[in-house]
């Protein structure tokens, strides 16, 4: 008999404490929410202008939830990393021309602007004393643009202020900005642009001649309530030219190569709809994002994207290959494609991640760099030569903890709805799936305007669910943005209408066609829109078992008015629609008036500081619950806005969730009574 090598006693901290021992292979164990808050790494990628060096941008969250930055610069080259050093140096980027970064300090005379070698660790100093703000380089690196701030002061007699405007609750909004440029040989600041209202600058020719620039104001006698004007500035003469003039749903333009055209981002009513590709009797959908271009000579405006699926997130020309690069939600994944202006055709370009999250073009346009995610790993950055579109891994520095991590398999399920439409989804297992078991299930979707995409990491990690042996299903129903106007166009003024039938089919067919789940125990859940969601589910059917709504919408009206950007984001949502004119959109869609129809057991999780979807939504749900004596918890979380980041807060959030499924789904309450006993 030989003498143990270890002897290992655990004790609760607490007498009370619920204590779970799992004993597993020490190479390998289940994913946790620790595994999602903790470890390195990569948040971004940027290109040299030649494509030899590629800068990243990396994190490492500690135990405990101390947060630590890191910069690295790699060499393509010599096929190493070159520099890595703590997050010092603000503002770190690429010079346009040259293969040096630059960066910001800041010191009581002000800012400094310097340049920095990542070869020689050469430091030279490029300006002083600026004010402390954000600078774009000039292409020609012989100035800087940058923008002033002014904050605009009103009388405030003992302490009442008066409301200059719907948004005058939000931070900034008495902030006013000014654009200037600093000259590097005389160390002159010319101001640029006057007025009342904020100027944006948005781009600048390449030969440094023309500068375009936009401003914004409030216009709340129509959708969307703001509207814009783009100028065009000689910066020799300083003359400027009316690009175009209050305008509504163009958001941001940049030069062609040529400087004859300009790339502009918008809605599909953009340009009074000329990008519009929808049914008779639609209103489009302004958060599905479009790409447009005008010759500058005659204003003439084309609608690139008008028959292209995908929605555009972002748009960069290529002046080597004379291509448009675009990232695009192109379904449940975020995809680049390039677009040839002659031909007017698309090309997929062969990415290794599931969803990128930033592309970088080289200056020299022979070299891209990115950095994305996909649904079973996290984010990694690549160097892709766009000749022959092979991509190079360069960074994964969260491969060693991944290792470490059984996952469960993620499939594909699709179905065809009562509408006629393919609806998108997918499903996770639990590690050691056993298709002769009987599994609790939990719906995930967001249900609003934006697809569940396939990340590794989110707000609600679909990996830790399945690896507390649940079956995870999560879906795209209408309304949602990446697959046609069309489709995304169905989330106005819906609220709830097919959407929620759609999702109550799937699981139904889900189910049906998945003999491994038990279809008396099912869970829901959503946050935001999909808190609203998950509130409306349950006041159309019995379906769930238990339910899970964070920062969810209970009241249309009462969120209209009160949340930040209720009353804007229903210029999309509600389109046309308002408590005063269309009274029935707003209460019978709305989950509070329908309360005395929820049977299933629902927990209400809020933040107490929302100022997005304010806590009272979650307040007056669980007032009419409690009145009417229904299955109902509520959890706030202090001091949290709509989302929970503290690093001990969020944990304790998601065991709450954990707790309150293993409840109902499970019939096990000890975690849920550990943490909140009966008193």
């Amino acid at each position: 008999k030989t003498t143990p090598a270890i002897k290992v006693e655990i004790k609760p901290e607490k007498n009370d404490s619920l204590l779970n021992l799992t004993i597993q292979n020490a190479d390998s164990r289940r994913i946790t929410i620790v595994d999602i808050l903790e470890g390195k790494r990569i948040s971004g990628s940027s290109v040299s202008p030649s494509g030899r060096f590629v800068l990243l941008h990396l994190s490492e969250t500690l135990p405990g939830g101390e947060t630590k930055r890191y910069s690295q610069v790699y060499d393509a080259r010599e096929k190493k990393s070159i520099l890595s050093e703590p997050f010092t140096r603000e503002q770190l980027k690429w010079m346009p021309k040259s293969d040096l970064l630059y960066y910001v300090t800041d010191s009581k005379d002000g800012r400094a602007l310097l340049s920095f070698n990542p070869q020689t660790s050469e430091t030279v100093i490029l300006a002083e004393q600026l004010p402390k703000e954000s600078f774009y380089m000039a292409p020609d690196e012989k100035s800087v643009f940058y923008s002033f701030k002014q904050t605009i002061s009103v009388s405030q007699p003992s302490g009442l202020k008066r409301m200059t405007g719907v948004d005058d609750r939000q931070p900034n909004y008495r902030e006013r900005y000014s654009l200037y440029r600093y000259f590097f040989d005389t160390g002159l600041s010319q101001q640029l642009t006057f007025g009342k209202r904020s100027t944006s600058l948005n781009d600048v020719t390449d030969d440094v001649k023309y500068l375009l620039f936009s401003t914004s104001e409030e216009d709340l006698s129509q959708r969307p309530f703001r509207k814009s004007s783009m100028f065009l500035l000689n910066l020799q003469t300083m003359q400027v030219d009316t690009v175009w003039k209050d305008q509504t749903y163009i958001y941001s333009a940049q030069f062609s190569p040529d400087g004859e055209q300009i790339l502009i981002h918008g809605a599909p009513e953009a340009f009074n709809g000329i990008g519009l590709n929808i049914k008779e009797g639609q209103i489009a959908n302004s958060y599905d994002t479009q790409s447009f271009l005008m010759d500058l000579q005659t204003k003439q405006v084309k609608a690139l994207t008008k028959n292209f699926g995908p929605t555009i997130d972002a748009q960069t020309w290529n002046p080597s290959d004379g291509f448009i690069y675009y990232r695009v939600q192109d379904g449940d994944r975020e995809n680049v494609y390039r677009y040839h202006p002659t031909s007017g055709k698309f090309e997929k370009l062969p990415l290794r991640e599931d969803v990128i999250r930033s592309f970088d073009l080289a200056e020299s346009g022979h070299w891209a760099s990115y950095t994305g995610t996909s649904v079973s790993n996290s984010a990694r950055s690549y160097l892709l030569n766009l000749k022959t579109l092979e991509s190079t891994l360069i960074s994964d520095p969260y491969d060693d903890r991944l290792r470490k991590l059984t996952l469960g398999e993620v499939r594909d399920w699709n179905f065809k709805s009562s509408f006629g439409d393919t609806i998108e989804g997918r499903y996770y297992l639990p590690p050691g799936f056993d298709a002769n078991k009987k599994y609790p299930l939990i719906v995930y979707y967001y249900g609003g305007t934006s697809p569940t995409q396939r990340v590794f990491e989110s707000t609600y990690p679909l990996h830790v669910y399945a690896a507390l042996d649940y079956v995870v299903y999560t879906l795209q129903p209408s309304g949602t943005t990446g697959y046609g106007q069309e489709f995304s166009a169905r989330h106005v003024n819906a609220w709830g209408k097919q959407t929620a039938e759609e999702i109550i089919e799937g699981v139904e067919k889900f189910v049906a066609s998945h003999p491994f789940v038990d279809r008396n125990k099912i869970g829901n859940i959503g946050a935001s829109y999909g808190g609203f969601m998950t509130q409306y589910l349950i006041t159309q059917t019995d379906l769930f078992a238990a339910s899970v709504s964070h920062a969810g919408i209970s009241n249309i009206t009462s969120y209209w008015g009160e949340g930040y950007w209720g009353y804007s984001y229903s210029a999309g949502a509600s389109a046309g629609n308002y408590p005063w004119n269309n009274p029935q959109l707003y209460v019978e869609q709305s989950p509070l008036f329908h309360a005395d129809k929820i049977n299933t057991p629902l927990l209400l999780l809020h933040g107490t500081a929302d100022t997005n979807v304010p806590i009272g939504e979650s307040i007056q749900m669980y007032t009419a619950l409690k009145l009417l004596n229904k299955p109902v918890e509520f959890i706030q979380v202090e001091g949290e806005n709509h989302a929970i980041y503290n690093y001990s807060k969020r944990i304790a959030w998601n065991h709450a969730i954990y707790a309150w499924f293993d409840k109902w789904l499970k019939n096990d309450s000890q975690w849920w009574d550990s943490m909140y006993p009966e008193k």
